[in-house]
């Protein structure tokens, strides 16, 4: 039975679930709750998603969108009536994009005085809740099930630390191949029945369409703390210094977290040209399979992940432009300063002016009293004439006798510059790094002279930290690849 404790409070047990006093403030706050119930919904969802979520366009310019939105209306009311939408486009556009609407986000873009618009990150949750409405003739739940048990295993595999049950994993992954192997050779190909490609493909379009819709929440958490940092600056009366550490730190945060990660692992991964055109090898194929062309697929599916690219890419921009706009903000907020302080020098100024004539009776002033510097003639030193080097005129004979220069080429040459990349780019996904753990990932090429040249740096840079009491053992490969050497070094923590 459930109790009444239950009924009165269900967030008693679940922190997510969603109480009377929470979606009263939903239907009144949310703008995707506020589109769903508004009379204009059924416009407003098919223009936008016509416009912006099937093309997968991020921004279009005011003029743009209203002659399409005019020729949308214009075709409406030749179907439906001229009395249901009477607004003009431009109307519309403007009603949607403000602040007890938030549907539309209007701006405008640099070197452009025209507004743009792009849809909210809410707006585009709506449209998506809407488009699961329609009925599915095939609903597959295997591909699904599927997941969430990889997910599982791979959350399970990533998070065992004892060697033991990591090998008989692999081991066991490894025996798994060869079996497979082993029965293709014997010609008894397992392929899946038509169910189940069209399932997994199935489930593979949900994924990419929800995907592309996750960068605007990015972009939006981003323009978030922009604003949350120009609010910042322009009601700060402290040092410009600290608010400025406080701004850094604020978005190294954003980069640092969960999402930041995420985003630039995402990002990584797509920006190889192998796995593009991996990507593309496999969607070309999959899409003539007969079961997936019985689910009439969408025909951008086929270039799905460069919208993934050119999504991520806007992203990417919008976040280079925020950076550059707060610059011109600290700029601006400069120039004031420096004006204040003219203004206050000039003013100084004007007030000596002022009493050059009229003196103050009562200014008075004391001045250390001061005393010769004496040198006396004796206490010079005496003129010491400069040594001549003598040169003898020699003449040098050839050498007879065979020499090995070898040893005059055997001097490498590190390249400091080099490792200090190698320690950045470690830097760019953690906070510290020891220089075991950095020599792990980039293995030493000159030997002792390169530690040697590690160990200087730590020595120099001020973002590094020995620590005499913990030693790390380091090891490299020697020049004539017959054996390793090995050192003990004391601990060197290299930060950010």
């Amino acid at each position: 039975m459930i109790s009444a404790v239950h009924l009165a409070n269900p967030s008693a047990n679940d922190g997510r679930a969603l109480d009377h006093a929470t979606l009263v403030m939903l239907r009144g706050q949310h703008p995707a709750w506020r589109m769903l119930a508004a009379d204009s919904a059924p416009l407003v969802a098919s223009f936008l998603h016509r416009l912006f979520v099937l093309p997968n366009t991020r921004v279009i310019a005011q003029t743009k969108l209203a002659d399409a939105l005019d020729d949308y209306l214009h075709f409406l009311r030749q179907d439906i009536g001229e009395s249901m939408y009477p607004k003009s486009a431009l109307e519309y556009l403007n009603d949607w994009a403000a602040n007890d609407r938030g549907w539309l986000r209007r701006h405008y873009p640099p070197d452009s005085d025209e507004p743009h618009f792009d849809l909210t990150p809410a707006a585009e949750r709506a449209i998506t809740w809407l488009t699961g409405l329609a009925e599915r003739s095939f609903v597959g739940t295997e591909s699904r099930l599927l997941t969430l048990v990889d997910l599982l295993r791979q959350i399970s595999r990533g998070s065992e630390t004892d060697p033991e049950i990591r090998l008989a994993e692999l081991h066991a992954q490894r025996d798994a191949v060869d079996a497979e192997i082993a029965r293709v050779v014997a010609g008894d190909i397992a392929v899946l029945d038509d169910t189940a490609v069209k399932d997994r493909f199935q489930q593979f379009s949900a994924l990419a369409r929800e995907l592309l819709s996750d960068f605007r929440e990015v972009e939006q958490n981003f323009r978030k703390l922009d604003r949350s940092s120009r609010e910042r600056i322009a009601a700060s009366d402290g040092a410009r210094g600290e608010l400025l550490a406080d701004i850094m730190s604020e978005r190294d945060l954003i980069v640092d977290s969960d999402q930041g990660k995420s985003f630039r692992a995402f990002w990584d991964f797509l920006m190889s040209s192998r796995r593009q055109d991996e990507l593309t090898d496999m969607l070309d194929r999959i899409l003539q399979l007969a079961p997936v062309q019985s689910l009439n697929p969408d025909a951008r599916m086929r270039r799905v992940h460069y919208d993934w690219l050119t999504a991520a890419d806007h992203t990417q921009r919008t976040v280079a432009m925020l950076s550059q706009q707060l610059r011109r903000f600290l700029d601006d907020k400069a120039r004031l300063e420096n004006r204040r302080i003219m203004e206050i020098l000039r003013g100084i100024e004007t007030k000596a002016l002022a009493c050059r004539e009229l003196p103050p009776v009562d200014l008075t002033m004391k001045v250390a009293g001061t005393s010769a510097s004496i040198e006396l003639p004796m206490e010079r030193p005496l003129y010491s004439p400069p040594v001549r080097t003598k040169i003898s005129a020699l003449k040098l004979d050839d050498a007879e006798s065979d020499v090995d220069v070898a040893a005059l080429f055997a001097h490498v040459a590190v390249d400091k510059a080099l490792l200090r990349r190698h320690v950045q780019h470690a830097l760019q996904s953690r906070s510290q790094i020891a220089l075991a753990e950095l020599i792990d990932e980039y293995p030493l090429q000159h030997g002792l002279a390169e530690l040697v040249a590690y160990l200087q740096m730590a020595e120099t840079d001020g973002q590094a930290s020995v620590d005499e009491t913990r030693t790390d053992i380091v090891r490299w490969k020697q020049a004539d690849g017959l054996g390793w050497r090995t050192a003990t070094v004391a601990r060197v923590i290299f930060s950010r």
